[in-house]
């Protein structure tokens, strides 16, 4: 056995190799640790034993230390040395921490056709590994990813890790319009020649990386396996859930931001892999009513507040009904380009305006709904105030947010194709 160094990798990475198979594997295994000198050891065996017994391609295990300060990488460097059986195991060491910043740095100079990681506990079960990586071998998808949230998935975790992870989910289905059920497994693979692309698209090194690949894989169109798993808690998990929960809304807002803006070249990508399709890809088309209600609440919420500040600024001077006039009209523009993109899921310039003018004419409908109800409320209550105005105008616009839905659904389920909606 002689010790090699990969000197083609990023130079924050020391990377110091053990060589027992002299071809380049199939599969390369990453497994990120920051200070598991106590379960290190029994971990990298039973994935060995695993690899030597059940798993019919050529593997490797990448150990990859994330700046521990413990034992960690000394007990990764005798396992690399004495772990035999055919299997090339590997010890990178990184000065910074971040499990992104490793699988980044190391997924990107594999050799490995398949590109893996998976968390050092091993809480998810390895039964699951070759399912995980045969649609990839094969050719058939793009990214591989274990899921602890489909049917047949059997997992045994605390109710609040349980509640943290489905609503994070949900929170990507309806803002990010993910179609994948679970982004933070660890317990994912990708084909190298998809990673080498899609890997320097993502800006995040920590625990959001997951999350970022698979928003921007599915944007260009990749396709995603999703196994599901037999997952086990780790009690002694070292995960901060409120710090990783703030870093993930943090990542979706960036994210969001990048794609409405088209800063990230999805499109691009999706025709460098040849994912275009066998015929034209539908954008815009509704993809869930629960979903869509949700994103269409929360523009609906932020429009009614843009209204009533509106409303109350220009009553004093313009009156009630030009008041409403106005604040209608400003906020119309808003909310027919929010939902547009955010909402269902249209983007580009092509039929922008035609949406707004057939956004105004939904909302001609919205306003004619309100000035009734200020009509009927004068016949009743002439001397009424204008915060009671607004009460009835605010009750009516709920009204109108109904028929505005309903019409949005109308208006955007026209298919709209890739060549004609730039990403």
């Amino acid at each position: 056995m002689t010790a090699d160094t990969i000197d083609d990798i990023p130079a924050e990475v020391a990377t110091i190799v053990v060589d027992l198979t002299p071809a380049a594997p199939v599969l390369d295994i990453v497994v990120p640790v920051y200070n598991e000198e106590a379960d290190l050891g029994s971990c990298v065996h039973r994935l060995s034993e695993y690899l030597g017994t059940r798993m019919p391609y050529s593997a490797r295990i990448t150990i990859a230390d994330n700046a521990s300060t413990d034992g960690t990488l000394a007990i990764a460097r005798e396992l690399a040395e004495s772990i035999g059986e055919g299997h090339r195991v590997r010890v990178a060491h990184l000065d910074a921490k971040g499990r992104g910043r490793a699988l980044k740095a190391l997924w990107q100079q594999s050799d490995a056709s398949v590109v893996a990681y998976m968390d050092v506990d091993l809480s998810t079960d390895l039964n699951a590994l070759l399912p995980l990586v045969a649609p990839l071998v094969s050719g058939h998808s793009d990214l591989a990813i274990g899921s602890r949230l489909t049917r047949s998935s059997r997992v045994l975790r605390g109710t609040k890790r349980e509640f943290v992870s489905r609503g994070y989910n949900l929170m990507l289905r309806t803002t990010m319009g993910a179609s994948f059920s679970d982004a933070q497994c660890g317990f994912k693979a990708v084909r190298s020649d998809v990673a080498r692309s899609l890997l320097p698209m993502i800006d995040d090194t920590g625990w959001f990386f997951d999350t970022e690949m698979l928003v921007i894989a599915q944007r260009a169109g990749l396709r995603i396996a999703e196994i599901p798993v037999d997952w086990i808690d780790d009690p002694d998990s070292k995960v901060d859930i409120l710090a990783t929960a703030t870093d993930d809304i943090k990542g979706c807002w960036r994210v969001g931001r990048a794609l409405a803006a088209g800063r990230l070249p999805v499109a691009e990508l999706r025709e460098s892999l040849g994912r275009g399709g066998i015929g034209p890809q539908v954008v815009g088309v509704p993809r869930g009513l629960t979903g869509q209600l949700v994103r269409f609440c929360l523009v609906g919420v932020v429009s009614t507040a843009a209204y009533a500040v509106l409303y109350l600024a220009l009553h004093s001077f313009a009156g009630a009904q030009i008041a409403n006039l106005l604040a209608l009209l400003i906020t119309a523009v808003f909310n027919t380009a929010a939902n547009r993109a955010f909402t269902f899921g249209v983007r580009g310039r092509i039929y922008a305006a035609r949406h707004q003018l057939q956004g105004i004419a939904i909302f001609g409908v919205g306003w004619v709904l309100t000035a009734g109800s200020l009509l009927l409320l004068y016949t009743w209550a002439p001397d009424a105030s204008k915060h009671v105005e607004l009460a009835v105008l605010v009750v009516a616009n709920l009204i109108a947010t109904i028929m505005r839905f309903v019409g949005y659904r109308l208006v955007f389920r026209k298919p709209q194709h890739n060549k004609e909606v730039p990403a």
